[in-house]
């Protein structure tokens, strides 16, 4: 079945759906339902911004709970698509998950979009896999949020949020079991020690036998388990106080690398067949500590974070039943981070925000490469620390003209000093010999992000804005190289143009969020194999220029009936990469980017009166990824494909049982794509069809 039929298809279910609710009859909402808002009766303050998150001039996708409850949303991952233009595809293990948003992103080293978790900003691209469980809601900003978030926020930011105990009361319980030796439990109690006093405590298991066979063992490849935990505290001892100190920490055990052969002559995918088991053990302990400070019109928000990180990842680099190459690559990661923020509280004619940032980042990296065939071990140590602060501002003037017309201004003076120290031995035939030193240089970087935009409001939350922001993304060190001239790669920068318009419509009924933008960066930071082909670095491009739309629109038109639709369009392309004498990519796609994404999402819930079975409901999410190409040279991609999830929940007073079913088409595409040079082309297929019943309580 082609994709357009597809899509034929599940547009006549959501049709099919939306007739059952006109002939439901209007019954009185069951207080066993999941609550569903319209848009104005959820007022949610961006944590960095004077302002409701609904009246920000910006690109921004808010999922909440009951959109990640209903389509089984455990990991950033599972939301591409869902957010326009926000595509984060499988890579074979938690250590590399990029995110790539607007066609910005980055496979190695820092990342070009951010992450906060319950304000504990993650600097490390490998902690970004993370388990979501307890999860209130995730915004997803597009475009540059340098001024308010610093580094690495080219593409945007992605702000997670557990659930308060302040907000909820009561002890949730799930298990979840389904193919492929699915098992999914989890606990959160929330409760208070007095009136001012809240505390939360959340657990999570996740175990899974695998997807992917390796043909030399009959072993499963991409087995996982894993557990997290979260213990949540609030202090509320005044309208003026809030002490708050949030802790989680989660670990993992995970087999890694479904990578299969690939014969780009013939056409045929080999099975996965490598005689070393590929593995990637991770920790990861995360704290913060958020003290606020409040008035009638002032809000000081002061937030400590630290985390800690430490994994280990053991790879068959030649992905073949013979020994050739076998890495083991050990990481300890630390980061403290201190952020203070003085804001004005409420709408008025003046809001503002003031704050300073400080940051330090240290990483110690220990690599081991086996090379069979001359019986030799190369030994590598980094040891990279990275210290940044910075001072920001912003103002928003409100009713300038007519009451209708506000304008917001903002600057960030970003500082950074970065260092890092290498060191390296071999042993070949029992003999060690110590390497000389490689020298990197020292790098500060000082950068100016200023941010300004115009919003003219037809009403509270109908409005048109327009504008421009500066992207930055620091430059580094490339811990492998095989040239002098591959040892550090430059700063990357951007110039973000954006025009949207924000529709409220029918007493909040249908909202509609629509977005163009165009973005011209320079330096872009582009992923290449080393030399020869056993590793990868960066190396910085010429220009590049990226270009779209962006639409949500979010509908009730009937009781308990939602729908939702996305769509994002991209066109991002190097303007000038030439590699040397014989290659030029100036005119091509940049990879990993798709041309378009889109989702199309309903749910309806039936009431079936006043006995033990007290509802009933449908849901049904289709995400499509569009076309997007793997290399530089576009020469290989993946064709347009969409995954279709469907759950049926039975409601009770007592227990909810959903019954799930994930890609339910079958669709088979590949999640991932890489050649390596004297090994071959690699492939990673998509996760299959899979089903399961999950059982839920709330008491």
């Amino acid at each position: 079945m082609n994709t357009g039929h597809k899509i034929t298809t599940i547009l006549s279910l959501l049709l099919i759906i939306n007739s059952f609710s006109l002939a439901q009859t209007s019954k009185e909402i069951d207080s066993t339902e999941i609550k569903r808002y319209k848009i104005e009766d959820v007022t949610i303050m961006a944590p960095k911004d004077a302002m409701s998150i609904q009246l920000l001039p910006s690109s921004i996708t808010l999922i909440e709970a009951n959109m990640i409850s209903d389509n089984g949303i455990r990991s950033l991952k599972d939301i591409s698509s869902i957010a326009p233009n926000f595509f984060m595809p499988e890579y074979g293990s938690k250590l590399t998950s990029p995110v790539y948003i607007r066609g910005i992103g980055s496979r190695i080293n820092s990342p070009s979009v951010g992450l906060n978790v319950d304000h504990v900003p993650f600097f490390e691209k490998a902690a970004f896999d993370l388990d979501l469980f307890d999860i209130e809601r995730i915004e997803v900003l597009r475009g540059p949020q340098g001024t308010l978030y610093g580094r690495n926020t080219m593409g945007g930011i992605i702000n997670v949020f557990t659930k308060s105990p302040l907000n909820t009361k009561g002890t949730e319980l799930s298990l979840n079991a389904g193919s492929y030796g699915l098992l999914n439990a989890g606990a959160n109690h929330y409760g208070a020690l007095s009136r001012t006093f809240g505390y939360s405590l959340s657990m999570n298991y996740l175990s899974e036998d695998g997807f992917f066979v390796n043909k030399f063992d009959d072993s499963k490849v991409d087995d996982i388990q894993s557990i997290g935990s979260r213990l949540r505290l609030i202090h509320e001892p005044t309208d003026y106080f809030v002490f708050e100190n949030i802790t989680s920490f989660e670990t993992s055990k995970q087999g890694a690398y479904p990578y299969a052969k690939y014969d780009k002559t013939s056409g045929v995918i080999a099975d996965i067949n490598y005689n070393e088991r590929s593995t990637y053990d991770r920790n990861l302990l995360s704290n913060a500590f958020i003290f606020k400070l409040n008035s009638s019109k002032v809000e000081l928000i002061s937030t400590s974070s630290v985390q800690f990180m430490n994994d280990k990842n053991a790879i068959d680099q030649d992905f073949s039943d013979k020994s050739m190459f076998f890495v083991i690559q050990d990481q300890e990661h630390k980061m403290f981070s201190q952020e203070i923020i003085l804001k004005s509280k409420g709408r008025s004619t003046y809001e503002w925000l003031v704050g300073a940032y400080g940051f330090y980042q240290g990483l110690e990296n220990f690599v081991d490469v086996m090379t069979y065939s001359t019986n030799s071990r190369i030994n590598r140590e980094y040891y990279h620390d990275i210290l940044g602060g910075a001072l920001f501002h912003q103002s928003t003037l409100n009713d300038v003209l007519l009451e209708k017309l506000s304008i917001t201004a903002g600057i960030r003076a970003d500082y950074e000093y970065d260092e890092l120290t290498y060191k390296a031995k071999v042993n070949t035939n029992n003999t060690l010999k110590q390497l000389a030193d490689t020298l990197y240089p020292e790098l500060t970087s000082f950068q100016l992000m200023p941010k300004f935009s115009i919003k003219y409001e037809f009403n509270y939350y109908t409005y048109v804005y327009t504008s421009i922001s500066k992207g930055y993304k620091t430059g580094g060190f490339n811990t492998l190289f095989e040239r002098p001239e591959d040892l550090t790669f430059d700063p990357e920068h951007s110039l973000n143009y954006e025009a949207g318009i924000k529709l409220n419509l029918f007493d909040g009924n249908l909202y509609t969020d629509f977005a163009l933008f165009y973005i011209d960066w320079t330096n872009q930071q582009i992923y290449q194999t080393v030399p020869s082909g056993r590793g990868s670095m960066l190396k910085n491009a010429g220009s590049s220029t990226s270009k779209g739309v962006e639409l949500s629109m979010r509908a009730t038109p009937f009781d308990r009936f939602e729908t939702s639709l996305t769509f994002g369009y991209t066109d991002a392309r190097f303007d000038s990469y030439i590699v040397d004498t014989a290659r030029s990519y100036s005119g091509n796609y940049i990879p990993y980017v798709p041309k378009f994404t889109m989702s199309l999402h309903a749910s309806k819930t039936f009431v079936l009166g006043e006995g033990f079975f007290k509802g009933l409901r449908f849901n049904a999410l289709y995400r499509i990824t569009g076309k997007h190409y793997w290399t530089e040279a576009n020469t290989t991609f993946q064709d347009t494909y969409g995954l279709l999830d469907g759950t049926i929940s039975l409601i009770t007073d007592v227990i909810d049982v959903d019954l799930w079913f994930r890609n339910i088409l079958n669709q088979d595409y590949w999640a991932f794509y890489f050649e390596a040079a004297q090994l071959g082309n690699f492939v990673q297929h998509g996760k299959p069809q899979r089903l399961g019943v999950k059982l839920s309580a709330k008491f």
